[in-house]
């Protein structure tokens, strides 16, 4: 009897410690980005990615998503949340924190890359490997994408020349582009992305620089009219690299099979998945913009070429203070473009 009892006892014992053994084999990965969750990124990169590693680790791994900076901050410190742990993985811009990732800023150079999600990706990510490494040594690199090309939305002027930008007050995403506008007579507004709809619609600025996928999530379409685009299958008049961040910690303390279960989901996987929910987001937005009435514009070949030549000093440049912080300006932006040439949709 004695016996019985206390091998009731393991047996309890066990099944009551099991949940927390369970519990203790799942790691939990904080996953945190600045857009809300009705966005393209957060419904078709962020959720299926973090599907697609908890199905390949049996469980093991899984992610609690945090959108629209709820675990505070700003976008421009996301990077040193994910760098001190704050976070585990997470979604930025380079471009958000001048001079920190200072070989990925050639990726923002106008009429650079190709315009679109996939193209744009695949050309950052060849080039990181070539030569942005060591602006990311801090962090363990999963992906680096194109936004794809920039659109000119605006509120009540159209805009189809460069004669047209002249004055306007546009949000601007980056240092670069801010530069373009300048270069061509616009006022660059510096201002949070989540603050842009609500300056439209006071009239604070004109409108926005901003890719098609993004506008519908901050709901610029409801307080613009206009969007100008570029020529398509040409050079984007600018566009905004962002990546996704791992802690270094975290991925280094994870079991074997689960950094392989990271290492096979992250690189050009998860580049090619971003790139393709970026140009299936910019085909979506678009057409939810046309069919409310809201008006397409296509910039002429005589004014791409004009946009184009008011924005090539700021190559020039971007060069000579590269060349100032110790890198191979000519050679970063040659290098660029050479690989962007690879990936333009023929």
């Amino acid at each position: 009897m004695n016996r019985l009892k206390a091998s009731l006892s393991v047996i309890t014992a066990v099944l009551a410690l099991a949940p927390a053994l369970t519990q203790a084999q799942t790691v939990i990965i904080k996953f945190a980005h600045f857009l809300p969750s009705n966005s393209n990124f957060h419904k078709n990169v962020a959720e299926p990615w973090c599907e697609a590693i908890e199905k390949d680790s049996g469980g093991k791994l899984k992610c609690q998503i945090y959108p629209a900076l709820q675990l505070g901050g700003t976008p421009s410190q996301l990077a040193d949340q994910i760098k001190n742990g704050v976070a585990d993985i997470g979604w930025t811009s380079p471009s958000y924190t001048t001079g920190r990732f200072p070989r990925t800023e050639v990726l923002e150079l106008p009429f650079m890359l190709p315009p679109d999600g996939r193209g744009g990706s695949r050309a950052m990510w060849e080039y990181t490997q070539k030569h942005g490494l060591e602006d990311f040594k801090d962090f363990k690199l999963l992906a680096i994408h194109s936004t794809t090309n920039v659109v000119i939305s605006t509120a009540n002027k159209p805009v189809l020349s460069l004669q047209d930008i002249k004055g306007l007050k546009l949000r601007s995403p980056s240092r670069i582009t801010s530069l373009v506008l300048s270069a061509m007579d616009g006022t660059p507004v510096n201002i949070p992305l989540a603050q842009t709809t609500e300056s439209i619609s006071k009239g604070v600025i004109d409108g926005t620089m901003a890719p098609w996928e993004i506008l519908p999530a901050t709901k610029v379409d409801e307080v613009t009219k206009y969007h100008m685009e570029g020529q398509p299958g040409q050079p984007g008049l600018a566009q905004t690299p962002a990546v996704v961040l791992m802690n270094k910690a975290k991925f280094d303390s994870l079991a074997p099979d689960l950094k392989a279960v990271i290492n096979k989901h992250s690189g050009a996987w998860l580049v090619d998945l971003i790139g393709a929910a970026f140009d299936s987001g910019n085909e979506a937005a678009r057409k939810k913009m046309t069919a409310q009435g809201n008006k397409i514009l296509m910039i002429k070949i005589d004014e791409y070429a004009a946009m184009k030549a008011a924005a090539a000093p700021i190559e020039a440049d971007w060069i000579k203070q590269a060349n100032a912080r110790g890198l191979d300006g000519a050679k970063l932006v040659g290098d660029a473009r050479a690989i962007g040439r690879k990936y333009f949709v023929r």
